[in-house]
């Protein structure tokens, strides 16, 4: 799902004439027709490159904050996108597409906490595994079940999670999923922290922490990597998403974001 809050290719009207104007006060060469077609695309690239942002073309909060004057220290940078590559063998045309696509509202929220969704049926799982009988524990099913739900959303996620810290803290935070990449607090270990808790005091640095979970995640799925590097989106969808991907055409949005992305960095590569 878009980012209602975001510009991109194909959007017109007032919004996009503001864009324009503050891209070319920053300096690029742009007219201003209300249209946002490849040279207004072309103009926020280079605005985003020259600004560490994640190049990907799409005018999100965190662009139109930097077209202001305002850099917010805990975004995601191309640079950070570009050592992930390294990391994992691929191009980071197809870092940028998993991003585009998997995550695009961004791993913190406007008070500056983690994004989070607490589970309630995996937090009576970690209750299991941690020897506490759930059904002796005084929570409302809606922070405490077997089945998937009582979700809502936003920064209310987190008096969810308080009722469960108060339970039982590690188990409460491995129930969560967090940051960019919704990577499950019971992923922890594996992915190198010593903890759920751990892991939640390392997102909360910054987004550049969520991509090295996220590494390390696909790191651990010999599938997963080969699907990705190979980029067989249907493939890394269906591992990634669930059998579920083919009906949100996660796969198919995948491979557009990568062709656009691939493009525009083979486009920059040979201006320069």
């Amino acid at each position: 799902m878009n980012n209602p809050n975001s510009l991109r290719v194909g959007d017109h009207g007032s919004d996009v004439t503001v864009l324009q104007t503050r891209l070319v006060r920053a300096g690029q060469p742009l007219t201003v027709d209300s249209w946002y077609g490849a040279a207004t695309e072309a103009a926020v690239r280079a605005f985003q490159r020259s600004h560490g942002q994640v190049v990907d073309g799409i005018v999100g909060p965190r662009t139109q904050a930097a077209l202001t004057g305002i850099i917010d220290p805990l975004a995601l940078t191309q640079n950070d996108i570009v050592a992930a590559a390294a990391t994992l063998d691929c191009e980071s045309a197809t870092i940028n597409a998993v991003i585009e696509v998997e995550s695009p509202r961004g791993g913190f929220l406007p008070d500056g906490r983690v994004v989070i969704l607490f589970e309630r049926h995996v937090f009576w799982q970690q209750l299991v595994a941690a020897g506490i009988d759930p059904t002796t524990v005084a929570l409302p099913a809606s922070i405490l079940s077997q089945q998937r739900g009582g979700y809502v959303g936003g920064a209310a996620e987190y008096a969810r999670l308080a009722q469960a810290v108060a339970i039982h803290p590690e188990a409460a935070t491995a129930a969560c999923s967090w940051g960019r990449f919704q990577i499950m607090g019971y992923h922890a270990t594996s992915l190198g922290y010593a903890s759920a808790i751990a892991m939640a005091a390392a997102f909360a640095k910054g987004e550049g922490e969520h991509l090295v979970a996220f590494v390390r995640f696909v790191q651990l799925d010999a599938d997963l990597l080969k699907a990705l590097r190979a980029r067989k989106w249907g493939a890394f969808a269906k591992l990634y998403n669930g059998p579920a991907y083919a009906t949100n055409l996660y796969d198919t949005k995948l491979a557009s974001a990568y062709a656009r992305h691939s493009a525009a960095l083979s486009a920059t590569a040979e201006a320069a």
